[in-house]
């Protein structure tokens, strides 16, 4: 109740640090006649003036003078951007990238511009002659980006690498590495860190600092994805006939009767029924004594391939191969497998070439290398009902950046329907509704096999449309870039749900 009032009296924390920064961004703005004023060279020059004077003090002392530097760095950065990208940043972008420079969370709603608010912390930080790291959720973001803000940097003065999992060549990724400012995805950067622990000499390594990294998308990287593990294995000598008879003897096991399953923790539970009928089919007398642990194991992989893992959601089946779709960008994970026989089993299963089973060489999880950077920063859309965990974990705290301008979209409320069948002829009804009036739509489903199912609907209604799921990742900044036209109907699972941008034409924008 006190706290209550006193925030009445002298507003809330947030509201107190916006004010302190909107008092910086009066600085920059006085600046910018003068810098407008300048010639190209003029401008460039007076940024690298800014590099010597962070460049020469001890390192120790150089986040100070990044500070008394920002006002100058902030209206250079803004000028030059205006001049090359013929983008200004807006009075709350500034105030975003001082939130990323301080090492917090700027929390900016969809459309606010987080790529180019990046561009001023990055610009800035870089000054240190430390490589600065811009983590993205998927290759396709961290490809686009860099190539929309490199002709800013290199008007700046710095160069820009791009890491994704295309870069096969250990010399060309050292190269990347060596730039001033590095885009690429989350798993890169970690893959690369456990790669690096298993070099025997210090120039091999490509990762030389952890200096600082801005995160977008933040709290899917460092709260969704926190704890998943990035693996690097080795293979392990395993008889490769046990994991097809294994799906074999898993096939003929009845729910119920010979194993239970427990949705929740994602787990088998095999009955006594079930465990006389793999000990008759394995042919052995005790499926559980020492001698038998690999065929006991070979099962129950077998078992969650067949009745927890479903093709189409969890995996796709390309070239000959299992390949995992990730269930947090709905991307798909090219050269990931699961461990512990899941995928051998996953490939007996679909029938399909196996390939040896391996054993961890190295891992980390996200949580503890984003850790390790001394200045760390995010940005999202949605970050203050995770804030407790982002302070208590990572020492982050989250800044909500106001808008520029008063938001038009309408959040609507849920619709709940008593099957599915209901609720996709409803979805194929507004589909109709908005594509009559030359609205685009776009539909996000959860799985591969659902945004498949709205395809079959759409089609029959003779709706035209296109679809963007893992299968058609190759034709994603196409479908896109289509996707704001009159009358587009584009049906998209998650891949398409974090950092992408979809331009509304002008004639649209009124409809």
């Amino acid at each position: 109740m006190i706290k209550a009032i006193i925030g009445k009296i002298i507003g809330t924390r947030n509201d107190r640090w916006i004010k302190q920064y909107k008092k910086k961004v009066l600085a920059i703005n006085a600046l910018e006649p003068a810098y407008e004023k300048m010639s190209d060279i003029e401008l460039q020059n007076a940024f690298e003036e800014l590099k010597k004077r962070v460049r020469s003090v001890e390192k120790d002392l150089q986040e100070k003078t990044l500070l008394e530097v920002l006002p100058e760095s902030f209206a250079i950065t803004r000028e030059a951007s205006k001049r090359i990208l013929k983008m200004r940043h807006f009075d709350v972008q500034l105030i975003g990238g001082m939130v990323l420079n301080d090492g917090k969370i700027a929390e900016m709603k969809t459309g606010e511009g987080k790529t180019l608010v990046a561009t001023l912390a990055v610009a800035l930080n870089a000054m240190k002659d430390e490589s600065v790291y811009v983590v993205t959720v998927n290759d396709y973001l961290a490809h686009r980006d860099s190539k929309e803000m490199e002709p800013l940097y290199q008007f700046l003065g710095y160069s820009v690498g791009t890491i994704t999992a295309s870069v096969r060549d250990d010399d060309e990724r050292l190269e990347i590495y060596s730039k001033d400012i590095v885009y690429g995805t989350n798993n890169e950067f970690g893959f690369d860190y456990l790669r690096d622990n298993m070099k025997y000499s210090l120039e091999h390594k490509v990762q030389k600092s952890h200096a600082f990294a801005i995160v977008d998308e933040v709290d899917s990287i460092l709260i969704d994805e926190a704890r998943t593990p990035l693996i690097i294995s080795g293979p392990v000598d395993r008889r490769m006939e046990n994991y097809n008879k294994a799906d074999e003897v898993a096939k003929s096991m009845q729910v119920e009767v010979d194993f239970t399953i427990d949705e929740k923790n994602r787990a088998i539970l095999i009955t006594e029924e079930g465990i006389k009928k793999a000990e008759n089919l394995f042919g052995v007398d005790n499926l559980y004594k020492i001698e038998n642990a690999a065929l006991s194991h070979h099962l129950d992989q077998a078992l969650k391939a067949n009745y927890l893992f479903f093709i189409d959601k969890d995996y796709i089946v390309a070239n000959n191969e299992v390949v995992i779709v990730d269930e947090f960008t709905g991307r798909l994970s090219e050269g990931r497998r699961f461990s512990e026989g899941l995928h051998q089993a996953l490939e007996a299963k679909e029938g399909v070439s196996i390939k040896e089973e391996s054993q961890t060489l190295a891992d980390i999880t996200f949580q503890n290398y984003f850790r390790m950077f001394s200045k760390l920063s995010g940005m999202t859309g949605t970050a203050q009902t995770e804030a407790t965990e982002f302070l208590e974990i990572y020492n982050l705290e989250v800044v909500s950046i106001p808008t520029n301008l008063a938001i038009k979209r309408k959040d609507l409320n849920d619709l709940i329907y008593k099957s599915e069948k209901e609720k996709f002829d409803a979805v194929i009804l507004k589909i109709k509704e908005l594509h009559d009036k030359g609205q685009p739509v776009l539909v996000g489903t959860a799985s591969i096999e659902k945004s498949e199912t709205l395809h079959a609907l759409l089609k029959k209604e003779r709706i035209p449309h296109t679809v963007l799921n893992a299968k058609q990742h190759t034709k994603e900044a196409e479908i896109i870039k289509d996707a704001g036209l009159k009358g587009a109907v584009t049906i998209a699972t998650n891949m398409a749900g974090r950092g992408v941008d979809i331009k509304l034409t002008d004639e649209v924008k009124e409809l």
